[in-house]
């Protein structure tokens, strides 16, 4: 399977301390590496991965993908020092969490990469204790229904206020 440990200085990050006491938390298997070490996520690429080739974010500008991370508990996934995949968790850390952003580069899909990621993002120790967690997907059902995520069980206590054309009309 693998193993989770508090990060080394074998990527950019070291050992560290953040606002909740958390330290910086590391998965290995094989040459892969999770980390939520935000220092070690490469910007430029995640957000030309969603502007350009995800369909959720097409056209988002690069001040918000920043602002997402930096708000958000951010996963990077990296083969050796390269990142080959993303996912952030939008919550509070006590009750709620989002599941979003979530990809793999095209080359690096096929090896179970993603479900990968997705267990670290669930197993880390200040998101485990929560009571609900969401996501929206239209195409990597299979994905997350293999973490436990299901169709919403009473969908008339959910409501949304949807703008998708929010980054249009930012330009």
């Amino acid at each position: 399977m693998f193993r989770i440990t508090l990060i080394s200085a074998q990527l950019r990050c070291l050992q560290a301390t953040d606002a909740f006491g958390q330290g910086d938390m590391r998965w290995d298997r094989g040459n892969f590496t999770v980390t939520d070490c935000r220092e070690d996520l490469d910007d430029e690429l995640i957000y030309t991965f969603l502007s350009t080739r995800s369909y959720w974010a097409k056209g988002r500008p690069k001040d918000v993908v920043v602002k997402s991370l930096d708000h958000s508990l951010c996963f990077g996934l990296f083969q050796n020092e390269d990142q080959v995949g993303f996912g952030r968790v939008v919550t509070d850390r006590a009750t709620f969490g989002y599941l979003a952003d979530v990809f793999i580069l095209e080359g690096y899909r096929g090896q179970g990469l993603g479900t990968w990621l997705v267990e670290c993002m669930l197993s880390h120790p200040e998101l485990t204790g929560l009571r609900r967690w969401m996501l929206a997907t239209a195409d990597a059902h299979q994905l997350y229904r293999q973490q436990g995520f299901a169709p919403l069980g009473k969908p008339e206590m959910l409501m949304e206020r949807l703008t998708p054309e929010v980054y249009q009309r930012q330009g």
